[in-house]
């Protein structure tokens, strides 16, 4: 017979290892971390100043930590198996006996006891096929006085039938126990709640699987941490009788949960107490409970999709809740936390359908809230400010259906501006008409603000933007409004790329040069340029030579300004690598970012994101010029006409109360000495 090729013989070694379940992998992987103290070692992670004890897995292994507290690595002897004297390891396997006095062996010995007391023992010891759920030690010892008197002082009765209920009349390994399914008890069939979770944690009625798969000549015993008891209420009775959830009940009634909580299903309801609706400010709390839609939202984020036992937490995770949002479950020490907060203050109420865990805060959805609440937990405290100082809070409390375009307080550091009419009419170009989420937003799309205002979007590779101001976190979405904190104020444009040059005394040569460029019109026209603007200063600073030849040369002059532009859109937001733009010349432009100041061709930028409504506007301090035409710097060049004209921009630039526009004079002068283009 041929023998399988190594790799079909590793694929089906794969196979069985993914067959295993989430127990025997934690298992396996305590064995891994015990061979080397002999056969059949586990390594055991113990909680420091307890006697609880976990397998470990990869994680918590290199954290050495579970649920936040340090724990010490100890080494025992792997389930099913006991040392030998004079020999290095647990190489022997636990003699095979009945129930009954496998739970002596196991750590289980109150078990023992109270099953010889209430008459049990014959049935553990005699034939059948039996699985115990057997309480450890420390379990019986930690039930209250009274219980225990009330047990063992009807053993025939109590004591009998609380053991049997901890009984299954079949053999169920820990690979049987598969996550949300039910086992009928010994006891009247009751049933006995399974969840079987990722990280290993196997828990039988919220109580944790300490050892498990003990084999018994009779059945199987598995030690667990916690003294069970019967489970006859759903969530919803509980809820119904419960006084400190009456606030809760009356909640749950108005917006019909009602047949949920009491539907067949594996549920968590984290229950906010009385107390925890009192927290809440009584304007919030009365607008919430006014809104069905804000009530089932709230309530909705309470109710967990899966039951989650207390002792299944040992480190943090995320869970989904019913409204469709996440919530973060975790644990420090002996105490669960919901969001980092330890506000969980009873819990494991275990129900037939989930499990309850009572909270004294109430925690509240972004879709419940207003875009004032939203705020108060973003960085944005500085425009809610303005914005309330601006009289214009009612866009932001009520129903209107809008998007808040929020800049984050570290665009105020320096100085806080001032609430005049110009800047209440600011702020309300920063209000987006329609309720928007980032996520379906589209390159080129045009938003509407309540200030009359038509703003665009750009999406680039790394960076979401509407005209200068790009996303700087997640948006929140409210009941009515989303909130976009940005990284800046925003700036509407208010005219074309010509338009913001010629009112710009800064750029009055370069208006003058495309002009006589022949370029005024296409900068006129709808597009989306982006254009590197030198200043006045920046044609002052050519060398002499350099500028007459690049004014008496129209075509020249067009090659160089086409080099300053592009035909697409690039705000600063846009730059965090290196980003090559084509310019409308045909050469490449390299735009950088250094020091959170945008670079074109290693330039610096003066001034960034002057936006106009067929593009933006960068200054620049220097002429660009294309790597491959740059002439050589020459001081002897002849004076030109053009260049006497242009260094007069700046001075005309200055004057006031002329109609002639400054460009049409430079233009005038120019023809008059060239004698016409």
């Amino acid at each position: 017979m041929a023998r399988p090729s190594l790799p079909l013989l590793l694929l089906a070694l794969g196979l069985a290892a993914a067959a295993k379940s989430p127990y025997q992998q934690v298992l396996q992987h305590s064995r891994l971390r015990g061979r080397q103290h002999g056969p059949n070692v586990c390594a055991v992670q113990k909680l420091i100043g307890t006697n609880r004890k976990y397998f470990t897995n990869c994680k918590q292994w290199y954290q050495r930590k579970i649920c936040g507290k340090a724990t010490v690595i100890s080494y025992e002897c792997c389930p099913g198996y006991e040392k030998v004297p004079g020999e290095k390891g647990c190489p022997a396997a636990l003699p095979l006996a009945n129930i009954y006095e496998t739970l002596g062996v196991v750590g289980s010995a109150t078990t023992q006891l109270y099953s010889d007391r209430s008459n049990l023992r014959p049935e553990i010891e005699g034939p059948g096929t039996f699985t115990i759920f057997a309480p450890s030690n420390e379990a019986w010892a930690s039930l209250s006085a009274e219980t225990l008197d009330s047990l063992v002082s009807n053993v025939n009765i109590e004591l009998l039938n609380a053991l049997r209920y901890h009984m299954v009349n079949k053999r169920v390994l820990t690979d049987d126990l598969k996550h949300g399914t039910t086992l009928n008890s010994m006891y009247q069939n009751l049933p006995i709640q399974i969840h079987h979770y990722p990280n290993g944690i196997v828990t039988v009625n919220c109580a944790r699987l300490l050892k498990a798969d003990h084999h018994a000549t009779n059945g199987v015993v598995h030690v667990i941490d916690k003294v069970i008891s019967t489970t006859t209420n759903s969530i919803q009775h509980i809820v119904e009788t419960e006084e400190s959830l009456e606030t809760l009940r009356a909640a749950v009634a108005a917006s019909d949960l009602n047949s949920l909580l009491e539907s067949e299903g594996q549920y968590t309801l984290l229950a906010p107490t009385n107390e925890a609706f009192e927290k809440i400010p009584r304007e919030m709390l009365n607008r919430i409970l006014g809104d069905p839609e804000a009530l089932r939202d709230l309530l909705n984020h309470h109710i967990l999709k899966s039951a989650m036992c207390a002792e299944a937490i040992i480190a943090g995770l995320t869970m989904e809740t019913l409204e469709g949002t996440t919530l973060d479950v975790g644990c420090s020490g002996e105490e669960l936390t919901l969001n980092g907060r330890a506000i969980i203050a009873n819990k494991d109420i275990l129900a037939t359908n989930g499990v309850v865990h009572f909270v004294n805060e109430l925690l509240i959805p972004d879709s419940a809230k207003t875009l004032f609440e939203l705020a108060q937990e973003s960085e944005v405290s500085e425009s809610m400010n303005l914005f309330r100082q601006a009289g214009l809070s009612s866009h932001l409390t009520g129903s209107e259906r809008v998007t808040l375009l929020a800049p984050v307080n570290e665009v105020f550091k320096d100085k806080r501006p001032t609430v005049d009419s110009s800047m209440k009419n600011l702020l309300l170009n920063h209000i987006v008409k329609d309720q928007l989420s980032s996520k379906y937003l589209y390159h080129g799309q045009k938003l509407q603000t309540l200030g009359d205002k038509e703003l665009r979007v750009f999406v680039y590779r790394n960076n979401l933007c509407i005209e200068n101001a790009c996303i700087a976190a997640h948006d929140k979405r409210g009941r009515f409004g989303t909130l976009f904190s940005v990284d800046k104020m925003l700036t509407p444009p208010t005219g074309s790329v010509m338009d913001v040059l010629k009112a710009d005394h800064r750029f009055s040569t370069l208006v003058a040069a495309i002009q006589s460029a022949g370029l005024m019109e296409n900068l006129n026209r709808p597009g989306t340029f982006t254009v590197f603007a030198p200043t006045n200063e920046a044609f002052r600073a050519m060398p002499q030579g350099e500028l007459n030849k690049l004014m008496g040369n129209a075509k020249e002059l067009a090659s160089i300004l086409k080099f300053h532009m592009a035909d697409e859109i690039l705000v600063s937001g846009a730059v965090s690598a290196l980003v090559r733009l084509k310019s409308m010349q045909g050469d490449k432009l390299e735009v950088s970012m250094k020091n959170h100041v945008i670079h074109v061709n290693k330039e610096p930028v003066a001034e960034s994101d002057i936006m106009a409504t067929n593009g933006v506007i960068h200054a620049v301090s220097s002429v660009l010029q294309p790597q491959a035409s740059r002439p050589q710097e020459r001081g002897d060049e002849p004076a030109d006409p053009a260049l006497e004209i242009f260094k007069q921009a700046s001075a005309l630039s200055k004057v006031k109360g002329k109609n002639t526009p400054v460009y049409s004079r430079l233009l005038a002068k120019m023809k008059e000495n060239s004698g016409g283009f």
